[in-house]
């Protein structure tokens, strides 16, 4: 069972097939009321199905998104990921736009109605000027890049439940190539224009992809993820041995042909372009390197955070932030009796056994099992903080080995909505002696439980709320939501170990540390090692840790800054709410406020929060 938005628009269409209660109105003398309430359901109806259209015009330009959403529709298609793509996104939504505006008059609809409307058209907003500042992002990051983002797509969510399945799935092997083209003349196309990635992301990225045409069938080595998933998909499936061997001798002859020259595309294009970065002067640099460079950063920080907040401001808030946080530390450190200083007791953390996991096999399945019982005590506790819980499955894993040198230290995939695919969070675990036993805690109670799982997975299990607001969702919210998560832990009774407490300080710290790092970075002109001098100075990250973050700022530009900014947002929120109301603020109510309508920009969320403080609190009105 889906649950409900509790809301008026989620229930509007019912309503307005339901004369029987339109006649008691009348009965009781309500005509016009009545009458008005029914036409204000009618539009309410008609606008949920004018957005669902728009959701599926949107979709289907995305088959991976559709495949993401559990549509087999396009199914042996890969996305268009060019600049005519792009623009043709674009076009649709401002279409929408216009005709929405045209169609629908806000005042004609309820209250629900009208903040759809509203983040509809702050969506096209967003897009607009996201598409203003296409070619100004590095396709190769620190964190991530297209060519690993393939792999993992058919692994996780191409679904084989049937022959045609099975040949949708080689049909893609086929097409990456054309992707992976696509890939590579972006790639040069940017760089022709100076927008060119920083040096140290080529090595790890080029290893990356020639990982994805390594092992078995590419060369005599262990079975490639590709190969071992598509295997795993046909044996498992309901056919004769013959129609196996085909699709199996199909898969094979994709993978080596069409499959492996693609990323031979790839390869050839960082190869070039990885040359002319050698040259470049300030090449691992922010982006005021680029041209335009500092109004590319403005644009990045406002999609962001979702608001008008300055780097200049950021920064300050960031090194406020900072001083507060080593403030509640050293009242940790004089809890445990440690004498030395701030800068000593992070030394003692990232080289104490007592801290560190063993760098075996057995010390990465240590983690996940910790992990894993860190959310279990979450979850047994979490009706006495949320009225509500998502349906979906979470479960923990280890980032898979041929990505790891560019995945992020720790993230969370949404589930599937049809329950086919569990919410994961995944850590990278590359190498133990650089991960910390008192984070995990914090962690995992962000990327997990009450965090991400409890916002994005709950959000799409509402049904009554347009589809793109369902699926869709800001930076901002999102990570300041996870934020907020890890301190709502040492609220729910967890942290009782002091350095783990220290090590859920240490987490809110280092996000506190990429306010004063991003902008330092992109707007103060800091230099890569500045950066990472700061860090190591002012935070408890592990070496790696910190080199990997400042080259995830540096080629991701304003992204770090939402964590904060947005658990920021919600914590003076929640103080506001606390104060207006007394004994009648109940923290499950505020929970389901702040939950309760998806993923909105901060602006909205404030209002949400505001109009529920006006009504006097309680449990929001069914």
């Amino acid at each position: 069972m889906r649950r409900l938005l509790v809301s008026t628009a989620a229930v509007a269409a019912t309503l307005a097939l339901a004369p029987a209660a339109v006649a008691q109105d009348a009965h009781a003398g309500h005509a016009d009321h009545a009458a008005h309430q029914a036409a204000a359901q009618s539009e309410d109806a008609r606008l949920a199905a004018f957005f669902e259209q728009a959701f599926q015009e949107r979709i289907a330009l995305s088959p991976q998104t559709m495949t993401s959403l559990g549509i087999k529709r396009d199914y042996g298609r890969l996305d268009d990921g060019t600049d005519a793509a792009a623009e043709r996104a674009l076009a649709l939504s401002e279409a929408q736009l216009a005709r929405m505006k045209a169609e629908f008059d806000p005042a004609k609809v309820s209250a629900d109605s009208r903040m759809s409307m509203r983040l509809f058209e702050y969506g096209v907003e967003q897009a607009r000027l996201q598409n203003r500042w296409r070619d100004w992002g590095f396709q190769f990051a620190a964190n991530g890049n297209p060519t690993t983002g393939l792999p993992v797509f058919m692994i996780n969510q191409h679904r084989i439940d049937s022959v045609e399945d099975a040949e949708a799935y080689v049909s893609r092997l086929r097409d990456s190539e054309r992707v992976m083209q696509e890939i590579a003349a972006e790639l040069r196309q940017r760089a022709a224009g100076g927008v060119i990635s920083p040096t140290f992301v080529f090595e790890p990225s080029i290893e990356n992809t020639r990982n994805i045409i390594a092992g078995a069938p590419f060369d005599s080595g262990a079975d490639n993820p590709v190969w071992a998933d598509f295997q795993k998909k046909i044996n498992a499936l309901e056919a004769d041995e013959a129609t196996k061997a085909r699709l199996l001798a199909e898969g094979r002859a994709a993978l080596t042909g069409e499959w492996k020259r693609g990323y031979e595309h790839v390869l050839a294009a960082l190869a070039e372009v990885r040359q002319q970065a050698a040259t470049m002067p300030d090449r691992d640099a922010g982006v005021w390197r680029l041209p335009d460079g500092e109004a590319y950063y403005n644009a990045r920080l406002q999609l962001s955070t979702t608001t008008d907040l300055t780097a200049d401001q950021i920064h300050e808030i960031g090194l406020s932030e900072v001083e507060r946080i080593h403030a509640e530390m050293q009242t940790i450190m004089d809890q445990v009796g440690f004498e030395g200083s701030l800068q000593e007791m992070f030394a003692l953390l990232k080289t104490d056994p007592r801290f560190q996991y063993p760098n075996t096999p057995e010390g990465k399945e240590q983690y996940l099992s910790d992990s894993r019982a860190f959310i279990a005590q979450v979850m047994e506790a979490a009706p006495r903080w949320f009225s509500d819980l998502p349906e979906a499955a979470l479960e923990v894993r280890a980032v898979e080995p041929w990505r790891e040198a560019t995945a992020s230290i720790a993230f969370y995939n949404a589930p599937a909505p049809d329950g086919s695919r569990p919410g994961i969070y995944y850590v990278n675990l590359s190498d133990m002696t650089q991960v910390l036993k008192p984070q995990i805690e914090g962690i995992s109670y962000h990327e997990g439980a009450p965090g991400h799982h409890f916002q994005i997975a709950y959000a799409q299990e509402m049904e009554g709320l347009p589809s793109f607001r369902r699926f869709g969702g800001y930076g901002a919210y999102a990570e300041g939501w996870g934020l907020y998560a890890e301190r709502l832990g040492k609220e729910m009774g967890f942290y009782e170990d002091p350095y783990s407490d220290f090590g859920r300080l240490s987490t809110e710290l280092w996000r506190a540390v990429r306010l004063v790092t991003d902008t330092g970075l992109h707007a103060k002109r800091w230099s890569r090692e500045q950066a990472i001098d700061y860090f190591r100075q002012n935070s408890l990250l592990s070496e790696r840790d910190i080199v990997k973050e400042v080259e995830r700022y540096i080629t991701n530009p304003g992204q770090a800054t939402s964590y904060k900014i947005g658990e920021l947002k919600i914590m003076e929120l929640r103080q506001r709410a606390q104060a207006a109301l007394g004994d009648r603020f109940d923290i499950r109510d505020f929970h389901a406020v702040v939950l309760g309508s998806g993923s909105v920009p901060l602006d909205v969320l404030e209002d949400e929060v505001d109009a529920w403080i006006a009504e006097g609190g309680g449990a929001p009105a069914a």
